[in-house]
């Protein structure tokens, strides 16, 4: 059974009253410095039914890097304890102010394992609560259950990928930051970190998929977005950010338009910015400096 990528409030509502194997997360993360609390936003108001996905729980916690992909064992047994098995359809969502920010970071995780199964609540918690739909700070404890993860390689980059492609260009990398951050002239939000951005890179900032309200733009509208920002549509394309968050996002706008052979950088520009030489760091600022 196919699964759409974006599912709305309406659809959701509809399949939670049917009381199926579908199964909410609330994967709101935020920025260190905005000092918000998702997990204490979540115990104050969420969806009804809904599990709280925390990606700097679920993650490989040897890294050094923020949020880094886990072993196939470790998401296994993280989504099992939520109550995820391998025929749950699952709706992930978050609470930003921009209708999605770290939701797409779980779809592209359950995806990158092996789970079709997953959507993401098009619009986000600010829509559900917009539409007059209701949000609980009742939780009940999933069930655990069993889980099992398939890794696709071919859909993550490694910070050697990056470094071979300046020369191979085998594919497009995109940036999913601002634009001031990708030109090096806005700050960074993490410490010892320079704005500034990989060589041959594109900035397509990740806001300019969603609308004013906060929905994904129409599979044409994403088309015109990537074209606009010099994309090829029929080329490779692997997706960067800061911490391979915000990526997700844009990786989940090339999935909505069908465009093929999408990966992202897990370590972002966090790892990029700390390993590169720094004539690999393009900047319009500071740059990098031994």
């Amino acid at each position: 059974m196919a699964h759409q990528a974006l599912v709305s409030c309406s659809w959701l509502r509809a399949a939670l009253k049917l009381r199926g194997k579908t199964r909410v997360l609330d994967a709101s993360w935020y920025l260190p410095k905005l000092r918000r609390s998702a997990k204490s936003e979540f115990e104050r108001r969420h969806v009804a039914g809904a599990a709280f996905f925390d990606i700097d729980q679920c993650c490989d916690k040897t890294s050094p890097l923020d949020h880094m992909l886990p072993s196939e064992q470790a998401f296994a047994d993280y989504v099992g304890s939520l109550g995820v098995d391998s025929d749950t359809h699952v709706v992930v969502y978050d609470a930003s102010e921009f209708g999605a920010f770290s939701a797409p970071r779980v779809w592209w995780m359950f995806r990158v394992f092996g789970h079709r199964a997953v959507s993401l609540l098009n619009g986000g918690l600010r829509n559900w609560e917009l539409e007059g739909l209701p949000v609980t700070d009742r939780y009940v404890k999933p069930t655990p259950t069993e889980f099992r993860a398939s890794l696709n390689r071919s859909w993550i980059k490694t910070y050697e990928d990056i470094l071979d492609n300046l020369e191979t260009k085998k594919f497009q990398v995109l940036d999913a930051r601002p634009a001031g951050r990708f030109r090096g002239l806005d700050p960074e939000p993490r410490d010892n970190t320079e704005p500034g951005h990989i060589p041959g890179s594109i900035s397509v900032p990740f806001h300019s998929f969603l609308s004013p309200s906060g929905h994904f733009l129409p599979p044409d509208s994403l088309r015109a977005v990537f074209t606009r920002a010099g994309v090829d549509l029929g080329r490779p394309i692997c997706v960067s950010c800061g911490s391979a968050v915000t990526a997700c996002l844009v990786a989940l706008a090339a999935h909505a338009c069908e465009l093929p052979d999408v990966s992202v950088y897990d370590g972002g520009w966090s790892e990029w910015f700390t390993r590169a030489k720094p004539e690999n760091v393009i900047s319009e600022g500071r740059g990098k400096h031994l």
